[in-house]
């Protein structure tokens, strides 16, 4: 009894350190209608996520946790304590929807409700066959300090989601992007404002993409660093309206994405891009340092627009104040027809067509 008693008192005493150490040097006072639940491993965060209430936390201690979850609470924080909590693939690829669609994390609304103020923190999601994590009809969903490692398809993925903000995370070799936000990729739709997102000081590594943006308007995209990839950031529209834009690409830094990837069905092989435009109108991409990013692909370049695959043309988006070395075939590329497009105050050696530097 007296080594029961020891044991239960080590672990309070270890819950309370690690809660203290995730949220501050002291142990989060609790409103009366909050709770934090310690999920330790052998145990199931899933069960943990099940019992938590509107505006719980659901703590995840140091260690492998092998299944899926699926968050539908609003204002739930699924937090671990760094990238020592991982989670990985389970043996049950039934256990639910997220484990069957190859996810690690998935926060779900409805069609009707937008599930609202969800917090994903600092832990690790890797080898899922499709994405990390994963969030769909979203509000105000946070997602950082997060590293999604050597997933088949994305690393973080929302779709038809607004308000969100994805900050300090780390996003490398996974399939397809790094990080991915679209409107929807199941229909053909315009492209959808989504109320501010924003995407800051993340890292994106030997991912085909580090930064996807498609069919998507006002959002920011700033202070990420993107390298070694096929490609860095995508903005992708198409012939829908209204067409993506309206948002902002800035203070980026993209070296060396030099990585080779092999055509697929919805665009040509990629190699050495920086920053693409195709199908995009009023974007703004302005005090990026974009170097060496060097391919043979139509989309290589430094800063590049490109008419889309469906022959949608880029217009009124403005090129200004970024600085631009050793990209190849030219530090500014423009093989779009569209108008309106414009150049501006970049420190640069080579464009094509010539005259942009």
């Amino acid at each position: 009894m007296l080594n029961m008693m020891r044991f239960h008192i080590s672990r309070l005493a270890c819950t309370v350190a690690i809660i203290g150490a995730v949220f501050g040097a002291a142990p989060p006072v609790a409103a009366a209608d909050q709770m934090t639940h310690v999920v330790f491993p052998g145990q199931s965060i899933q069960r943990a996520v099940n019992a938590a209430e509107p505006g719980d936390t659901v703590l995840v201690t140091p260690g492998t946790y092998r299944e899926s979850v699926t968050v539908s609470t609003p204002g739930l924080t699924l937090s671990g304590t760094g990238r020592e909590t991982v989670i990985e693939p389970g043996t049950d690829k039934a256990a639910n929807r997220c484990a069957e669609a190859g996810n690690g994390i998935c926060v779900m609304g409805t069609k009707e409700h937008d599930i609202e103020g969800v917090t994903i923190a600092s832990l690790t999601v890797t080898g899922f066959t499709s994405t990390g994590v994963f969030a769909m009809a979203t509000d105000g969903l946070t997602v950082r300090n997060v590293t999604a490692v050597k997933n088949g398809v994305w690393g973080i993925a929302q779709e038809r989601s607004v308000r969100g903000v994805f900050r300090k995370n780390t996003a490398r070799d996974n399939g397809d992007a790094g990080l991915f936000l679209a409107n929807t990729i199941k229909e053909e739709a315009g492209a959808a404002d989504t109320g501010g997102t924003l995407v800051e000081r993340n890292r994106l590594e030997g991912n085909r993409i580090g930064i996807t943006v498609r069919r998507l308007r006002n959002l920011t995209v700033a202070n990420n660093h993107l390298t070694g990839n096929c490609a860095g950031v995508f903005v992708v529209g198409d012939e829908n309206k209204p067409k993506a834009g309206a948002l902002t690409v800035r203070d980026n830094t993209l070296v060396k994405n030099n990585k080779s990837c092999p055509k697929t069905a919805r665009l040509d092989a990629l190699q050495g891009s920086g920053i693409v435009l195709t199908g995009a109108e009023d974007t703004l991409v302005t005090h990026n340092r974009v170097i060496g990013n060097v391919g043979a692909s139509p989309l290589s370049g430094g800063i590049v627009l490109f008419k889309s695959f469906v022959g949608t043309t880029s217009e009124r988006n403005r090129i200004t104040d970024n600085t631009l070395e050793g990209n190849a075939p030219a530090d500014l590329v423009n093989t779009d027809t569209g108008k309106d497009n414009t150049f501006t105050h970049n420190t640069c050696r080579a464009s094509q067509p010539a005259g942009m530097c």
